[in-house]
């Protein structure tokens, strides 16, 4: 079974892959990397201090982080455990693909997918009952999980388990902001 599926998700990488069209590589390789999504992290920001008191969007902006911190080190470990090589390192491979990015690191899981589908849902599980429009912010993970299969260092299924373990930490951490530090913010208001 487990053969099964990591042939269908070559099968489906190579095919996914060999769509690129030289004429977006530029577009793709600029959507893959961080720095292109850091106005979209300011305007995050800027959302908890205008939808928030002060101390709760500092104490949720904290949080963002500190799950960015633990879905980092889960990704990390995990990679290290399972030793996946990407499809741009692996020599039964490399040769049928269209190659952008040549790291050097292990494929399962996705640390954009983890990481951007984590800060994301987060996000909206904070902003959802302040701005409906907040959901379009999913547009940043997909896109971000999409172009780690074009350039080429990503099966999907490396996609598909790094978006399903940030959503899952981000709702996890959604709990304990609700359990551990929403309760203490609102007692020390009341003093």
């Amino acid at each position: 079974m487990l053969d099964k599926i990591l042939q269908w998700d070559r099968d489906a990488f190579v095919y996914l892959n060999s769509l690129g069209i030289e004429q977006y590589d530029t577009f793709w390789s600029t959507v893959t990397k961080f720095p292109p999504w850091i106005p979209l992290f300011a305007l995050i920001i800027i959302l908890f201090f205008i939808k928030f008191p002060k101390r709760e969007a500092i104490a949720m902006i904290l949080t963002l982080l500190v799950m960015v911190f633990f879905v980092g080190t889960v990704t990390d470990l995990t990679k290290n455990v399972v030793a996946r090589l990407r499809p741009n390192n692996d020599e039964d491979l490399n040769t049928l693909i269209r190659i952008l990015r040549s790291p050097s690191g292990f494929s399962f899981f996705s640390g954009h997918a983890s990481s951007s589908f984590s800060v994301i849902t987060l996000t909206v599980l904070f902003l959802r009952r302040k701005f409906k429009w907040v959901y379009l912010f999913y547009i940043w993970p997909v896109l971000f999980a999409m172009s780690r299969v074009y350039v080429g260092v990503h099966f999907p299924i490396d996609l598909i388990v790094g978006a399903l373990v940030g959503i899952v930490s981000a709702w996890l951490f959604y709990r304990l902001y609700g359990v551990l530090i929403s309760p203490y913010l609102k007692s020390v208001h009341r003093v």
